[in-house]
């Protein structure tokens, strides 16, 4: 982010807003991933689920989008689902629209189907991959969107690579570093993200890391890292791993963003995740990324989380005089 855009959304903390929008603009997605948080029964915080949820189609779509970003002025909108694909004709007409109010744009998406090419063309526009871990066990678990035909739609773009390592890869040792070779090679492909599993409070499914298991990662992407420049993990972010924040009140990214599910009306907290995350185990790759800048001393002497801190205050004192 450059000066310029920091500089605004601490304007727009200190004012009670939050520079980071998320939408899960679809309920639908042709994929039944295991361990997918967005269709978790808790997801929403309330009776229903994801998949129980209204939500829109066609022009409704487009303006109920719209009309949310000019209502909250975003810097950064991620759109996510579901799978925000199943709504590509909607895609299409929306993210000129977007790129044209100068928003930053995250279409999070499995690549289960062709993306138009015009797409690479889009400024300010990350389209991020979802991948879950090297061919043989990505095809069963996300099946349709197999390596063969991820590789085959991405094609012409230049897409973001986002993993989450699970308890299962660490059990083979050298699994991450084949797994970064892989996409690194890859023409299509210009940056690699690497996230953990962040489970639900009180629950321990496969998916879940060890203390060891995550310490492991960590050494491993730090020396992954200084072998494949496409993926981009600072030795601050990896250091946050094995120390998260502890509430989402601690966390920079949760404080930030504001997400909203598919009837445009439904907020998620506390985070992205919804329901309860167990923080003491948390993995997201934005959360670590906003970790690190946090810890980061200005001037050698204020941590910016200091400055964060003291902004977000000022902020909800704003919010509450309005």
């Amino acid at each position: 982010m450059k000066v310029d855009e920091l500089l605004h959304a601490w304007r727009k903390i200190v004012a009670g807003h939050k520079p980071t929008l998320s939408i899960e603009i679809t309920r639908e997605c042709p994929l039944r991933c295991p361990g997918c948080y967005a269709y978790e029964d808790g997801h929403l915080g309330g009776d229903i689920n994801l998949r129980q949820l209204p939500d829109s189609k066609g022009q409704e779509l487009i303006a109920r989008t719209l009309e949310l970003v000019d209502r909250y002025k975003p810097l950064h909108l991620s759109i996510v689902g579901g799978d925000p694909l199943v709504r590509y004709r909607e895609l299409e007409v929306l993210l000129p629209k977007l790129s044209a109010k100068g928003i930053h744009v995250q279409v999070v998406t499995s690549a289960f189907r062709p993306m138009a090419l015009d797409w690479a063309k889009i400024p300010r526009l990350t389209i991020a991959v979802s991948i879950d871990g090297l061919q043989p066990e990505h095809d069963v678990r996300r099946k349709p969107a197999t390596y063969d035909r991820i590789l085959k739609n991405i094609v012409g773009q230049q897409v973001t690579v986002h993993c989450t390592i699970t308890g299962q890869m660490m059990k083979r040792p050298g699994y991450l570093a084949e797994f970064v070779e892989f996409w690194s090679a890859q023409d299509s492909v210009k940056r690699i993200w690497m996230s953990m599993f962040t489970p639900q409070r009180g629950d321990f499914p496969p998916e879940r890391l060890t203390g060891a298991e995550r310490a492991q990662a960590v050494d491993d992407l730090g020396r992954i890292s200084r072998r494949h420049p496409k993926l981009q993990m600072h030795e601050r972010a990896l250091a946050a791993f094995l120390n998260p924040p502890k509430s989402p009140d601690d966390c920079i990214f949760a404080q930030t963003t504001q997400t909203f599910s598919a009837d445009f009306k439904t907020q998620i907290t506390p985070c992205q995740f919804g329901g309860d995350p167990d923080c003491s185990q948390c993995g997201c790759y934005a959360s670590m990324g906003l970790e690190a800048i946090g810890k980061h001393k200005l001037a050698g002497l204020l941590p910016v989380s200091a400055l964060f801190q003291s902004s977000l205050q000022i902020g909800r004192l704003v919010s509450r005089s309005t």
